[in-house]
């Protein structure tokens, strides 16, 4: 049997986190496969993720004890308004090889608690009321306010703003109809499908 594939994430905060780690199992589980994870940085913002990555980088090739060179590294940061072209630029510019062929990036457009919203059918069978998402909108904590909102709505104190739920959400999404709606969220689903399955036919 094959050891689990090694998998190292960068976010800029909990949300993310929440919800990248169990979308990753998921995925890997369809694939039938194995993987380890581990948040190296999921905490500080958009900035302090970028520094953490590439001071992650140079301790790995330094042969750091507990830093061994993972199968597949996953960065995660907002588009915050901007696009989520400058954002996977952004993140692929602060990595270097042999990380950047590892490189799995996830920018949600513009913020990923519109993930969290990107199937409203299955966000009702978990959560218990289905939200209206309509265009984006780049108002600082909008998709924030929104995700607590309809947890509210559905009768939940919002202890965690919402991201309480992810695994279930992450778990009962329609994949499809989510990137339908989320063409970030796609792309995230795409490129780690295609590199996971590329690791395992190198093995």
């Amino acid at each position: 049997m094959s050891s689990p594939v090694a998998v190292d994430i960068f976010v800029e905060d909990r949300a993310h986190e929440a919800f990248l780690v169990p979308m990753l199992q998921r995925i890997a589980r369809d694939e039938s496969i194995v993987v380890s994870s581990r948040v190296r940085s999921g905490v500080g913002g958009h900035g302090r993720a970028i520094a953490e990555l590439k001071l992650y980088q140079r301790v790995v090739e330094k042969g750091a004890p507990d830093f061994a060179p993972p199968d597949l590294l996953i960065a995660g940061i907002d588009g915050n308004c901007s696009t989520f072209t400058k954002a996977k630029k952004a993140i692929e510019q602060a990595t270097k090889a042999p990380f950047s062929h590892r490189l799995v990036v996830a920018c949600p457009d513009p913020h990923v608690e519109r993930w969290y919203l990107a199937d409203p059918a299955s966000f009702k069978d978990v959560v218990g009321h289905q939200p209206t998402i309509g265009k984006k909108k780049c108002v600082r904590d909008y998709y924030k306010n929104a995700l607590a909102n309809a947890v509210r709505k559905a009768g939940h104190p919002a202890t965690l703003g919402g991201i309480e739920f992810a695994p279930e959400l992450v778990e009962r999404m329609d994949l499809y109809r989510a990137g339908k709606n989320e063409r970030s969220l796609k792309a995230f689903l795409d490129d780690l499908r295609g590199k996971l399955r590329t690791l395992t036919q190198g093995r």
